[in-house]
């Protein structure tokens, strides 16, 4: 979180009390004190001798507490996120995905891999994450590691390789239960966790690395959320009053079926179709010097990816599609699709659609 507060000596003490209630042991409890109290003091460094050094305590005492030590995480991470949320009041949740840099191979999940935190593939571990997120504030709410198929025995091809990802697995104490995922999959995974803690996204945010699935976003409307995710302009979509009907039957053969008269075009195809006048300037948040500007058009679509689930009467769903052209610009930059209501004002979706710097800033 990004916010300046003052704290008196028992607030501590009181914020473990209330997250690390679930601990069954004194002795537990009293330590993850101490590990809070290194976390929170000045020091750059935040391994466990360092940290310890600074307390005046022994380095093994946090470092069995966090790695070894037999205590439940979820109630703890459970009484974070419901106190951040209440905290916060969110405008959205993001869900994002960072790369650690990481130097040898013995890493639970490290391997040479697309990471956006460098913008390049490289020998990392990606954390999946989803944040509580206002315009001032945020705050992750859960997280995942992702495990590549590297890591998973069952996308070996020989028994060899199979026996030696077993043996990598057991080194980096990977629990047998767990495999390789989709990112889109461990992010649908956590929020069903956080619904299951009794907490519900206002609505749910991501880069063009999940919008542009249509597998994710499905799992979204299967889950009740709404949605404002980033696309490529690549992405296929028809007008939102694309005419659907059924060609005349000529009386030979088969009638044919209802669809689309036309085709589906590219977002950008779509977008640098609209006249100008459609694109607005909109401003969205204060920066550092000005107040943000840009122009944005939204418009009513249906994505037309493969696979996507279609109405009853075999109309694809309509949403909008919001696009950011800048003044200086020669074309289109940036490109979302939402799920927000037919009335949401452009002001609202723009405001959205940028929210996800707020993580980035913090």
């Amino acid at each position: 979180m990004n916010a300046k507060t003052t704290h008196t000596p028992g607030d501590l003490s009181d914020f473990v009390a209330e997250v690390f209630a679930s601990l069954a042991r004194k002795d537990q409890r009293a330590t993850s004190s101490y590990y809070l109290q290194g976390l929170m003091l000045e020091g750059r460094r935040k391994s466990m001798q360092p940290m310890a050094q600074r307390l005046g305590i022994d380095h093994q005492r946090l470092q069995q507490f966090v790695s070894t030590s037999p205590w439940p995480v979820e109630p703890v991470r459970k009484a974070l996120a419901t106190r951040a949320i209440d905290l916060i009041e969110p405008a959205a949740w993001v869900v994002d995905d960072t790369g650690f840099v990481k130097d040898g191979n013995a890493s639970p999940g490290v391997a040479r891999q697309y990471s956006g935190t460098l913008g390049k593939v490289g020998n990392v571990q990606i954390g999946v994450s989803v944040h509580a997120v206002t315009d001032a504030a945020s705050c992750p709410l859960n997280w995942r590691l992702f495990l590549p198929a590297s890591w998973d025995e069952t996308t070996a091809n020989s028994e060899e390789r199979r026996a030696l990802i077993r043996q990598r697995r057991a080194k980096a104490l990977i629990p047998a239960e767990i495999g390789h995922r989709p990112k889109w999959e461990l992010a649908c995974q956590m929020i069903d966790e956080l619904h299951d803690w009794g907490v519900n996204p206002p609505v749910v945010v991501a880069d063009a690395g999940y919008g542009d699935n249509g597998a994710f976003r499905t799992a979204l409307t299967t889950r009740g959320l709404e949605y404002v995710v980033q696309v490529k302009g690549a992405s296929s979509v028809h007008p939102g009053d694309v005419v659907f009907d059924a060609p005349e039957y000529s009386g030979f053969g088969r009638p044919k079926k209802p669809g689309y008269r036309t085709p589906p075009v590219q977002a950008q195809e779509l977008a640098q179709s609209l006249p100008i006048a459609q694109y607005p300037p909109v401003s969205w948040r204060q920066g550092s010097k000005n107040t943000l500007t840009s122009r944005f058009a939204a418009v009513r679509v249906r994505p037309a990816n493969r696979n996507l689930p279609r109405n009853d009467d075999g109309t694809l769903p309509a949403c909008w599609l919001l696009v950011e052209w800048p003044s200086p610009a020669g074309r289109p930059t940036d490109y979302w699709l939402s799920t927000l209501p037919e009335d949401t004002p452009i002001e609202q979706l723009v405001r959205l659609g940028k929210i996800r710097w707020r993580i980035e800033h913090d």
